[in-house]
């Protein structure tokens, strides 16, 4: 989330009124995030989440929406979006699709213990399970497809040694994509993005998961891939704590049991989620778009991240775990 588009207070109140949130007593950018335009917004009524969506269109964004729909109503904690006397829930304002939802409570943790790893595993598989009957289905966007259209463009900007990683990453990854054993991972519909400022906690409680616009169908194990690096990763040298790892695991399994085949190909899926984020961050430094209130990220994090990846599981240990 970002400021992009910039809302009075006046056009915010017309706008929530005819929702019957009530006229709001404060309006606020956030500017934590990159992708969308979004405000908090305090009415009589409650504090919502205003989001005006920059890059997806009217007709991308129903599955986004109703999925968080769908896991609001399996009693998951998630934005659950308001919908207007008609009982639409995706809505127009300055000619941007837009959706309002509740405010969660709690707050991100930047330094996460052992207990909070283990509350996003169990979160995470409870998502997997109640998500397994949502109808709808749209690809992965920052999937496969999009790095494989992604890597040309950006190795346009940077080292010979970055952009020789990139290429052998790709190559590396179509070959996980297209073995058997990939084929054998349990599928359905992914957060893709579920990183530590995405999720609330109210001390060590759970209060909140929230940001399902890079949400998509793909391999459950992708999920568990992008969770483990980011919430069990050392911010410093990018390598993987154990015991917060070893939390996260316990707490998923404690909910769904991960397969062999997702055993077997957790390291690659690990390097693929590195390789995802790496990617985009890369993206967003090289081709920015303006924003009133902006913060963009550190693709170095990632490409870190990736090495060492790539340094403890060799390509050899890890073609051996899928041939």
């Amino acid at each position: 989330m970002a400021v992009y588009t910039e809302l009075s207070v006046d056009e915010v109140a017309a706008f929530s009124r005819a929702l019957g949130l009530g006229r709001p007593r404060s309006v606020r950018g956030i500017t934590t995030g990159i992708e969308n335009t979004s405000y908090f917004v305090d009415t009589g009524v409650g504090e919502y989440v205003l989001t005006l969506f920059e890059r997806l269109a009217f007709e991308q964004l129903p599955f986004y929406l109703h999925f968080m729909k769908h896991l609001a109503a399996r009693e998951m904690p998630v934005p659950d979006p308001v919908a207007n006397a008609s009982g639409e829930i995706l809505h127009s304002l300055k000619g941007r699709p837009a959706v309002v939802v509740n405010r969660l409570p709690g707050k991100s943790v930047t330094a996460p213990t052992k207990s909070h790893c283990r509350s996003v595993g169990e979160i995470l598989a409870r998502m997997h399970l109640a998500g397994s009957d949502y109808p709808r289905h749209q690809v992965n966007p920052r999937g496969l497809g999009w790095w494989d259209e992604a890597v040309p463009v950006i190795g346009g900007f940077v080292s010979s040694e970055q952009r020789s990683l990139l290429t052998s990453e790709l190559t590396f990854q179509k070959q996980i994509a297209a073995s058997l054993t990939n084929e054998q991972l349990p599928k359905g519909p992914v957060h893709a993005d579920l990183f530590r400022d995405n999720v609330l906690f109210d001390g060590e409680q759970l209060t909140g998961v929230f940001d399902f616009y890079f949400a998509g169908c793909d391999v459950l194990l992708f999920d568990i891939a992008v969770c483990l690096n980011d919430w069990c990763v050392d911010g410093c040298t990018g390598r993987q704590h154990d015991e917060r790892a070893a939390a996260f695991l316990g707490g998923y399994e404690s909910v769904r049991a991960l397969t062999p085949a997702e055993r077997s190909l957790l390291p690659a899926m690990q390097r693929a989620g590195a390789f995802r984020f790496w990617l985009s961050r890369l993206w967003d430094l090289h081709l920015p778009r303006e924003a009133a209130l902006l913060n963009a990220h550190d693709p170095t994090h990632f490409e870190r991240i990736l090495h060492v990846l790539r340094g403890e599981n060799t390509t050899r240990e890890v073609e051996a775990s899928w041939r």
